[in-house]
């Protein structure tokens, strides 16, 4: 009896050991290697911009410009990494693709992405991780470029990134056709390897941080995208410094516009049309290219209205919610009412005039079109029509088939000087009647 006691013990321990071995070797079986010295079986590593793509098939590859290319480098061992170059370019790519797509269903709820990183150069460029899920158009990115700017120099890092940060909650990723991508503009030098989605996050490993993109449109932050570091917060200072001296010098601000890209396009293509209807009206503008609502909300907290108490504060913000992040309208339109809420705090004198977003997309049926109507009939409910005001003009830039043409908005996103024109002409009678 003892020996078979004896036995048994022995043969619980046994199947203890095999269990454990077992689950072992089950996660890492379920850990994808998508690129260690070479890509996972049957995908292949491409290298694009906005114009083309091409696929690496030997030691390096460069698309015909020049200014995009990929060769292989050296990490641990010969050619076990990936050296990616970019320069002079507004979007440019280092993807993993074509490969029998993936289910990742259960990675992204528990799993990282683990990359090594070697950053040679990025002075004046930007970096983010993207990944796509399974319908078109899914495009999930997570930022970078602070913290790569920071690791400049500093030789190989291993980065984790949690997988929730690539996931909305309506997204499915149970046959992704590029797990992973390296989204880079401006100018800069990347080295990468062992590139791995991981079914569990390592215990005691620092993760990369990512917004929220549930709240990231009410979560004040500066714009610290690649090409608007240099010149954002210079900008802030500027107007802060504007408003001050318009003040000190016994001026007065009336009419105050704030927004994004469109609402600094008065300092350029509007400029003439600016001149004509708003130069002695006791106007300012604060509008700053690329400005989603968070940022628009840090400009708030941070003085852009100090010293003024205009009569009527003119703002439309939204379309790079959409543009940047094909935003859910409730999001967006959340971000909008946290800025109402904030101007009404600063600014308890003034009334605002609350602009629908802009049209984009030559047709009705477009997605980013389709997207800021969503936000544009959220936000007409935020009106009281004692202290804020709604006006819907987009149809001054349309046909009459809803159709945006490139004689108005060149980009199909930003007017030129007949689209400020049109815009001056159909805000008059609001002004007319809100500046009394």
């Amino acid at each position: 009896m003892k020996k078979r006691n004896q036995f048994a013990v022995l043969g619980f321990i046994a199947a203890a050991i095999f269990s454990a071995n077992y689950s072992a070797q089950a996660e890492l079986n379920s850990n994808i290697s998508l690129y260690q010295t070479q890509p996972l079986p049957s995908w292949n590593i491409f290298i694009e911009n906005y114009e083309q793509q091409k696929m690496l098939s030997g030691d390096s590859v460069v698309l015909p410009k020049g200014d995009v290319k990929a060769q292989l480098g050296e990490k641990d061992a010969k050619q076990d990494a990936l050296v990616f170059s970019w320069k002079d370019t507004w979007r440019a790519g280092l993807t993993l693709e074509s490969g029998e797509p993936l289910d990742l269903t259960v990675h992204m709820k528990t799993g990282v992405l683990a990359v090594d990183l070697n950053i040679n150069e990025l002075a004046k460029g930007g970096v983010s991780f993207k990944m796509e899920c399974q319908k078109q158009g899914c495009d999930r990115i997570v930022p970078f470029t602070m913290a790569a700017r920071d690791l400049v120099g500093k030789g190989w890092q291993k980065i984790y990134v949690p997988l929730s940060c690539f996931k909305q909650e309506q997204d499915n990723f149970s046959a992704t056709t590029m797990p992973f991508a390296l989204e880079v503009g401006g100018a800069g030098e990347v080295a990468v390897a062992n590139v791995q989605l991981l079914i569990h996050t390592p215990k005691n490993v620092t993760l990369v941080e990512c917004p929220d993109y549930k709240t990231v449109s009410v979560t004040p932050s500066m714009l610290n995208e690649w090409w608007s570091i240099d010149w954002w917060l210079p900008r802030h200072e500027q107007k802060l410094a504007d408003a001050k001296a318009i003040k000190a010098k016994g001026g007065k601000i009336d009419l105050l516009f704030i927004g994004d890209s469109i609402t600094q396009g008065w300092e350029k293509e509007g400029a003439p049309v600016w001149e004509k209807n708003y130069a002695t009206r006791n106007a300012f503008a604060i509008g700053f290219g690329g400005d989603r609502t968070e940022n628009v909300l840090w400009r708030l907290q941070h003085g852009a209205v100090e010293n003024m108490s205009p009569k009527l504060v003119v703002m439309m913000i939204g379309t790079n919610n959409t543009g940047h992040r094909q935003e859910n309208p409730a999001t967006t339109a959340a971000g909008i009412k946290n800025l109402l809420n904030e101007l009404q705090q600063r600014l308890p004198n003034s009334k605002i005039l609350l602009l629908a977003v802009f049209p984009r997309d030559e047709k009705p049926d477009g997605e980013l079109r389709q997207i800021n109507n969503g936000v544009n009939a959220i936000i007409k409910g935020f009106v009281d029509n004692k202290k804020i005001f709604f006006a819907d003009i987009n149809s001054v830039f349309l046909t009459k088939k809803g159709v945006l043409t490139k004689d108005i908005m060149p980009d199909l996103l930003h007017p030129n000087e007949q689209g400020y024109e049109l815009w001056a002409a159909a805000l008059e009678p609001h002004l007319q009647r809100l500046l009394k």
